[in-house]
C-alpha cells in the first residue's frame, strides 16, 4: 500500500527538530518535582476495587470489556534485555483478568513476530499471540499489496543479522531478497576494507544477475537489463556493519534506476528537481524506526537504528552539497504505526464483546501508550490524531531510556500526560483515571 508510506516521508517539523538533537529530550531534575497531573475526575462513577493491582487479589468476576486499552513498549518498560521488570507480569495479568485489550508496540525488530511473541510469553509468563504484537517492521507487509506492490521486486535488506533479515522479509511474502553481504561476496572490490567472514558465507545467496562494472555512464536499456537492479532498500533493525551498508546504500542512491554499479547522469543537475539527486528511478529507502537511543543491558542507553539513519543522512548531505536524504520512516513516533496498532486493538476489543459493526460508536475511547522514550513513545501518542476520535494518552516510566537526572526539558511534543516509576504503577494510574478504583 504505497500511500501508507508516502505520508511518513514528511514528519512534522517539530519531530525533525527533535531528531536533529544528539541529546535525548526529557525533563530536568528541577521540573520533575512539579505535579504533572492529578488523578482528576474519572470517566465513570462505576468502580471495582482490588488490592494494589495484584492479580491474585482480584475478584473473579470481570467487567464488560471497558472501552479503553493499552499499548506497551517492551525494552525498558516490560523487560530489561532478558529480565522482566518487577511488576510487569502481574500488571499484564491484571489486564487479562479484566478483559482489557492491550498490544505490544515496539521499535525493536530483527526476528519473526512469532519468535518474538514466544520469547515474550516465556520471559513474562503470559499468553499473547502475534495479533497483539507489532514490531517496527511489521507494517512492511502492507507493501506487498496494491498497484505498486514490491512482492516480486528485488529488495535489499539490512539489520543486525543479514540472514535473519532475509528470512523475515521472505516470510512476509517478498520473493527476491538480497543483503549487502551478497553483493560484497559477488564483487569484493565494492568495499576494499575487509574480507567476507565465515559467518557471512553460510548465509550468502548468488546474485540473480551480475553487477554492472563498466564506466559509470548511462548505458542503453538492453545492456542494463542483464545486470542487477535493486527496487527498494529496507532497514529492519539496528545494522551491524555500518560501513559496508552505507557504502552500498549510497551507491544505489546515486545509481541510474537502481542498477548497482551505475551512476546517474542527473546527479547534481540544477535544471532537474532537487538538483537531480534521487530523481532517476533510484530504489526507495525505508527505515523501520528512527530511535536514536534504546535501553539495553548496559547501564547507559545505546545507539539505535536512528543513529545509523542520521549517519547515512549526514554522509548524503556531504556528498550532495547539502541536500536532504529522501527516505520513508515508520515505527514510533510516526502516525501510521499508531493507526496500525489502533486497528488491531479495536479488533481485539470487538472480538471480546462480539461486536460486528464498524463505526465510531463501537471504537475504543482511550488508549494508554506506556513507554520509556519521550522521543518515540510519547511524541507518537501526543501527535497521533485518531480517525475514530480515540484519545491516546502518553505515560512515561522511569525504568528505561528516560532519566530525570540526565535529560533536558520536555517539548510540547514529548511531554507525557503522566510520569510513573514503572509499568505497574502506570497501569494502576490509568485504571483509576478510567473509573476503576484502586485500594491500598
Amino acid at each position: 500500500m504505497e500511500g501508507l508510506f508516502v505520508k511518513l516521508t514528511r514528519p512534522r517539523a517539530s519531530f525533525l527538530r527533535c531528531f536533529s538533537s544528539s541529546t535525548l529530550r526529557g525533563v530536568s531534575a528541577a521540573s520533575i518535582s512539579r505535579p504533572i497531573i492529578t488523578h482528576g475526575p474519572t470517566k465513570s462513577t462505576t468502580t471495582r476495587g482490588f488490592k494494589t493491582g495484584l492479580a491474585e487479589n482480584l475478584p473473579q468476576e470481570s467487567i464488560d470489556s471497558p472501552a479503553f486499552g493499552f499499548a506497551f513498549d517492551i525494552d525498558g518498560v516490560l523487560l530489561h534485555e532478558k529480565n522482566p521488570i518487577p511488576g510487569a507480569t502481574e500488571a499484564l495479568r491484571l489486564l487479562d483478568r479484566y478483559r482489557i485489550p492491550y498490544i505490544m508496540l515496539t521499535n525493536g525488530g530483527g526476528k519473526r513476530e512469532s519468535e518474538r511473541v514466544a520469547d515474550l510469553n516465556e520471559k513474562l509468563r503470559i499468553k499473547i499471540t502475534t495479533e497483539s504484537f507489532v514490531q517496527s517492521h511489521t507494517p512492511f507487509q502492507e507493501l506487498l499489496e496494491g498497484p505498486n506492490s514490491l512482492r516480486d521486486k528485488t529488495i535489499l535488506v539490512t539489520g543486525s543479522d543479514y540472514e535473519k533479515c532475509r528470512d523475515i522479509i521472505l516470510h512476509y511474502g517478498f520473493r527476491n531478497v538480497l543483503t549487502p553481504a551478497d553483493i560484497f561476496a559477488a564483487q569484493p572490490s565494492v568495499f576494499p576494507f575487509q574480507a567476507v567472514n565465515k559467518a557471512e558465507e553460510k548465509g550468502l545467496v548468488s546474485l540473480p544477475k551480475p553487477i554492472f562494472v563498466k564506466t559509470p555512464t548511462e548505458p542503453n536499456s538492453t545492456e542494463l537489463a542483464k545486470h542487477l537492479k535493486i527496487d527498494a532498500m529496507f532497514v529492519l533493525n539496528d545494522p551491524r556493519d555500518w560501513a559496508l551498508d552505507i557504502q552500498i546504500f549510497a551507491d544505489l542512491l546515486l545509481s541510474h534506476q537502481g542498477y548497482m554499479g551505475t551512476y546517474s547522469p542527473r546527479n547534481g543537475n540544477r535544471s532537474v528537481a532537487n538538483c537531480g539527486w534521487q530523481q532517476d528511478g533510484q530504489p526507495k529507502l525505508y527505515f523501520s524506526n528512527s530511535d536514536l537511543l534504546w535501553s539495553a543491558s548496559y547501564h547507559l542507553p545505546r545507539f539505535g537504528q536512528g543513529a545509523f539513519q542520521y549517519a547515512l543522512a549526514g554522509i548524503w548531505n556531504r556528498i550532495t552539497d547539502g541536500h536532504e536524504l529522501q527516505r520513508s520512516c515508520i515505527g514510533k513516533p510516526f502516525a501510521e504505526t499508531y493507526r496500525f496498532a489502533e486497528r488491531k486493538l479495536n479488533a481485539h476489543w470487538k472480538k471480546n464483546r462480539r461486536i460486528t459493526k464498524n463505526n465510531a460508536a463501537t471504537e475504543l475511547k482511550s488508549v494508554y501508550m506506556i513507554g520509556d522514550n519521550p522521543e518515540s513513545d510519547i511524541a507518537g501518542a501526543n501527535g497521533y490524531q485518531s480517525e475514530n476520535g480515540t484519545e491516546w494518552v502518553g505515560v512515561l516510566v522511569e525504568t528505561g531510556v528516560w532519566n530525570k537526572d540526565m535529560s533536558v526539558a520536555f517539548t510540547k511534543e514529548t511531554e507525557p500526560k503522566r510520569i510513573e516509576k514503572d509499568v505497574k504503577s502506570a497501569i494502576l494510574w490509568a485504571l483509576r483515571r478510567e473509573g476503576i478504583s484502586v485500594r491500598g
